[in-house]
């Protein structure tokens, strides 16, 4: 059985690097203090620190276990927050990893359903890659995880990628390169400055091949992992940006651009990766049933069309 209170004594340490400010801190001698950690190691069975100098360095085993403290302490101020409110105002935590590939206005809209719920829910977003993302469901630090492609297949994970609607790409400039560059779309992307998606969005090799099949060659001004900066940038008339269909309105609006031109021969596909194979989080039904008859339905009916 681990001992938490060794487990604190750890992480004390681990932070401050040094026996004797952790010692202070704690209110214990260096000596008992360093007793302590040493039975901790003896009880795990490895080494969690190494002295440089007149430093502790972590070991790559004090690392993991770092990691691992971090989130225990964490999970027990959640609990004690949680058991201290009133029955009438408790939350359920909803914890969601976006991938940073996903625009961000269409998070917003596939998650608003979670907050409208009978029992109140507790949203928490952590935004990162989708492999360090996946990693966290894992181990259930989350709950759920939005992307905008499957679990990658070389991610040693269970998990299921529940697919929650496609959507045509439109493609987007400051008004006045969208002036400069006329009407007949696609042909007046040729010679244009255009913005990238990152080498991790599903988009990009679609994208580029649409490109090539139509004859038309942009010149790549900028390539961007966040959808949100790479839009920031079109805003400021670095180039011409691809965004989902789908939520063509609000990037028109928000960022003040024109919009040039859609496609739906590349189709931008998202997913609710979790690790059941039936979901049965409450919140994740009300996201999907929300991306099914709302956010996703139109553009569905568009590509059967």
């Amino acid at each position: 059985m681990l001992n938490y209170k060794h487990l604190q004594y750890f992480l004390q340490v681990a932070k401050s690097g040094s026996v004797n400010r952790a010692a202070e801190k704690l209110h214990l001698t260096p000596q008992t203090l360093s007793g302590q950690i040493k039975g901790f190691e003896e009880r795990l069975g490895v080494a969690l620190f190494r002295r440089s100098g007149r430093k502790l360095d972590l070991t790559e085993a004090g690392r993991l276990a770092l990691s691992y403290a971090d989130e225990i302490f964490r999970i027990g101020a959640e609990l004690e927050e949680t058991l201290g409110e009133s029955p009438g105002s408790r939350m359920t935590p909803f914890r969601v990893g976006i991938s940073d590939a996903v625009p961000k206005t269409i998070s917003h809209r596939l998650l608003m359903p979670a907050l409208g719920l009978s029992e109140p829910v507790k949203l928490i977003c952590r935004e990162d890659r989708l492999e360090r993302l996946v990693a966290e469901l894992a181990i259930h630090r989350l709950d759920i995880v939005l992307a905008n492609k499957p679990m990658p297949a070389n991610v040693d994970v269970k998990g299921y990628s529940h697919p929650l609607g496609e959507s045509g790409v439109a493609f987007f400039a400051d008004r006045a390169l969208a002036r400069e560059m006329g009407p007949d779309f696609p042909d007046n992307l040729d010679g244009m400055p255009l913005l990238l998606p990152g080498e991790d969005s599903a988009l990009r090799v679609p994208l580029l091949r649409w490109l090539e099949k139509k004859g038309v060659n942009p010149r790549i001004a900028g390539e961007f992992d966040d959808s949100a900066l790479m839009k920031s940038f079109g805003e400021a008339g670095l180039g011409v940006f691809p965004s989902p269909a789908v939520i063509a309105d609000e990037v028109v609006r928000h960022y003040r651009v024109a919009r040039i031109g859609q496609t739906d021969e590349i189709r931008e596909r998202y997913f609710a990766i979790t690790v059941e194979r039936h979901v049965r989080h409450p919140a994740v039904l009300a996201m999907s049933e929300t991306a099914h008859s709302d956010l996703f339905r139109r553009q569905s009916r568009r590509a059967k069309a």
